[in-house]
């Protein structure tokens, strides 16, 4: 969905929607403000939160480590969609799905030893993002996952691996793979689980599971080696394994999650991104860093949270209907 179709969305304070798509309606003497009254809260992770220098500005001050920043996601939509939706930002980098059900998370700002040192870390931690859920929520976005199956953890080990092998096999995948499963499952359990906890709490909210967009290119020979403004030493062949392994079954994880639900969608980011990877000339995702010399860890810049947004907007649109 483009600029122009939220703005024609938004040209009247109804919209009639089939089919998946937006027809406005002109209505005169509408209210926007009671069509504000729709309550929507956002909770995830640093794909949701935004994070990077090349998300934007983080906006919160004083800075609670979490690191919303003015272009991700749900601020954009919120710009887009705001006489329609009353946005609770709850989003936290580094966050986990049981950061999002039950547990009080102490944020990393952006704390990212060896590579970073945050000068305000340790932060005090934040309540679990579901607290903000309630009775009177109308409307839940959350982008989360990636943590819990320890995408970090494997990315950098991926890193290490690779430079060791000068860039050469699977070494990455020869650690790592027998892990995957019971990574995959404890997600699939997870998100089952917050999927209850938020219906439970919010039980008239829609609630929009967003997936991850694509990361890793299908032709991994467009990722260069050692270049650190894609993946910097990891190999080829570790590439198409993450790709293939472990971001495409994370994603189908929390699809699958998300079928069982009743009051609960999935928003693909995956398959209209594929030619917006780290390594394609207009990427939506940053590399190890943003050049010169700025840190990103692989995650979403300004263009792919303007994306996501229209795919999350037209989600939430359809969810009022």
């Amino acid at each position: 969905m483009t600029r122009f179709r939220i703005a024609l969305a938004l040209l009247g304070s109804a919209a009639t929607l089939t089919a998946g798509a937006v027809v406005p309606v002109q209505v005169v003497g509408a209210q926007p403000a009671a069509a504000a009254d729709r309550q929507w809260v956002a909770l995830g992770d640093s794909f949701t939160a935004g994070v990077i220098p090349a998300a934007g500005n983080v906006f919160e001050d004083p800075r609670d480590g979490c690191e919303r920043t003015d272009l991700s996601y749900p601020q954009v939509i919120d710009r887009d969609l705001g006489s329609l939706f009353d946005l609770t930002n709850i989003s936290c980098g580094a966050a986990t799905i049981k950061d999002v059900t039950e547990t009080a998370q102490e944020p990393m700002g952006r704390h990212l030893p060896p590579f970073v040192e945050d000068p305000d870390y340790p932060f005090p931690a934040v309540p679990p993002q579901s607290a903000s859920v309630g009775p009177g929520t109308d409307m839940i976005t959350v982008g989360i996952g990636g943590n819990t199956l320890g995408f970090a953890e494997i990315l950098t080990k991926c890193l290490q691996l690779g430079q060791e092998s000068d860039g050469a096999g699977t070494p990455c995948k020869d650690a790592l793979a027998a892990s995957l499963p019971a990574r995959l499952n404890t997600v699939g359990k997870d998100f089952d689980r917050m999927l209850t906890v938020l219906h439970e709490r919010a039980p008239q909210a829609k609630i929009l599971a967003v997936g991850y967009p694509t990361i890793v290119p299908a032709d991994t020979s467009k990722c260069r080696y050692n270049d650190l403004t894609q993946f910097g030493a990891i190999t080829a062949g570790d590439l198409d394994w993450l790709r293939s392994d472990v971001l495409e079954p994370l994603n189908n994880a929390i699809e699958k999650s998300t079928g069982t639900q009743d009051s609960a969608a999935f928003v693909d980011l995956y398959e209209s991104s594929k030619n917006h990877s780290v390594c394609d000339t207009g990427k939506w995702v940053e590399g190890i860093i943003t050049a010169p010399d700025r840190i990103s860890f692989v995650h979403p810049n300004a263009q792919g949270h303007r994306y996501a947004a229209d795919q999350v907007a037209m989600a939430m649109l359809n969810g009022i209907g």
